[in-house]
């Protein structure tokens, strides 16, 4: 299941960044942080699933709450 959230979710930041390369436009920045942050926070629950219990999957739930939390805020102050 996460296996499949992970490819959507980076189905939808590539697609959002390569737009946001070519047009030029970056109105949907936030969009593209927040959905980021979602595709980190599945990849360090999965990394702890596989009982890995390092560094990394810690990491990247920590870095995923932070692009989260930025994107909400980035949404409220505008």
């Amino acid at each position: 299941m996460l296996k499949v959230v992970r490819i959507i979710l980076g189905i939808i930041v590539l697609a959002l960044s390569t737009y946001q390369l070519i047009t030029g436009n970056f109105e949907l920045m936030l969009y593209s942080m927040f959905f980021l942050g979602a595709l980190m926070f599945v990849i360090g629950l999965a990394e702890l699933q596989k009982d890995r219990k390092g560094f990394v999957g810690y990491m990247c739930i920590v870095v995923s709450l932070f692009l989260i939390f930025a994107s909400i805020l980035e949404i409220v102050i505008y």
